[in-house]
């Protein structure tokens, strides 16, 4: 099966999409499909599963707090026309009414066309003032999926209709896998670990409130906070609050992160909204940690309270702090959470995910095939 899969966003910047993208083609690879991605960038791209054709130079736009990096060029059409020429059988494109690649490719497209959805935002600029001239591709959708019902709740906001809910995929083994703990925290401390870019929807700023009650009652506790981005902001805070052991690090790359999470007792995610699904809590599920994780809908959709983890009210330090000192205090409770994790977080494997997609993609051709048999 020949297979466009298309993103809206500059190839060479890490992301979620991308990732979900690569990992995909990954998969379609090895089950002896032809995938071909299309992304905005500049120059080759290596180090890529597939065949990689850049269209459009990107542009830095801040979308709901994080920055976008897409292309808003109006000469992409011959190119997209051109690569359409090697004749898919599916074109799938990722946040299929992002300016301007995806858009691009519904309305050259005589394949059949697939939709993903990832975001899970309260509001969209594009969509909002967008809709009327977007309704006219929507129609070139011969399939729609949804990353999670958070995802799928922004989306019907704008355009109702049925959503098939396919998850993102986690890469279980990359935090299964034996990794050495880093030795300058094996000192006995209690560690509570912290995984996310420095933006203000991620929730640091109550954790670090929470730390604060946290140290009180566990004096021989540690944070330690890991992302991509530069924490300066953060690190006044600790120091306005006297807090000690709180340790940053940034730009750590994927392939240290399992050390981390090895390193270790709890995972804290205190996000505040706009998680269309907790990727983070699953792969500290992979991990082998339990977790205490703020009650939005992209995390409650991964997470059962009181079973892999515990779920509290976002933006209350207190009730952060107070299931904090719970699993660290509690061994036992805190290794049950564990192994449910790990069971859990076996639905979210690649491999599977990778499947969900391809059988839609064979449901949807027959489809195509009866309506045109008539």
């Amino acid at each position: 099966m020949k297979i466009a899969i298309v993103s809206p966003y500059d190839w060479a910047a890490t992301g979620g999409v991308n990732n979900h993208i690569s990992h995909l083609a990954e998969q379609f690879v090895e089950m002896g499909h032809a995938p071909h991605i299309i992304a905005p960038g500049v120059g080759k791209m290596a180090n890529t599963p597939c065949p990689v054709t850049v269209i459009g130079r990107p542009i830095p736009l801040r979308v709901s707090g994080s920055v976008a990096r897409i292309t808003l060029s109006l000469r992409t059409a011959g190119k997209v026309q051109e690569v359409l020429e090697e004749g898919f059988d599916i074109v799938h494109v990722h946040e299929p009414f992002m300016p301007q690649l995806p858009i691009q490719f519904l309305r050259y497209s005589t394949a059949v066309n697939v939709g993903t959805w990832h975001a899970a935002r309260e509001s969209n600029f594009f969509y909002l003032y967008g809709r009327r001239l977007i309704k006219r591709w929507q129609t070139k959708l011969d399939g729609k999926i949804a990353v999670s019902n958070a995802a799928v709740k922004h989306i019907e906001q704008y355009f109702p209709g049925y959503y098939n809910i396919i998850p993102n995929g986690v890469d279980v083994e990359h935090f299964t896998q034996e990794a050495e703990p880093l030795p300058e925290f094996m000192d006995g401390k209690k560690n509570v670990l912290f995984v996310g870019r420095p933006e203000k929807r991620k929730g640091l700023k109550y954790l670090i409130r929470a730390f604060v009650g946290v140290q009180r009652a566990i004096p021989d506790s540690r944070l330690i906070v890991v992302g991509a981005g530069k924490f300066d902001r953060y690190e006044a805070a600790v120091r306005k609050a006297k807090l000690h052991d709180v340790v940053f690090r940034s730009f750590v790359p994927f392939n240290e992160l399992p050390r981390y999470h090895k390193s270790a007792h709890v995972f804290c995610a205190p996000n505040t909204g706009f998680e269309s699904q907790g990727i983070v809590l699953l792969e500290a599920m992979a991990a082998g940690l339990p977790i205490v994780a703020s009650n939005i809908d992209g995390f409650a959709g991964v997470l059962t309270h009181g079973v892999e983890g515990l779920l509290v009210k976002p933006e209350d330090p207190p009730a952060l702090a107070e299931a904090l000192i719970d699993l660290l205090r509690d061994p036992v409770k805190s290794a049950r959470m564990v192994v449910r994790g790990a069971d859990r977080v076996e639905h979210f494997r690649w491999d599977r995910v990778s499947q969900q997609v391809l059988s839609y993609y064979e449901r949807l051709i027959y489809e195509r095939r009866l309506v045109e048999k008539g």
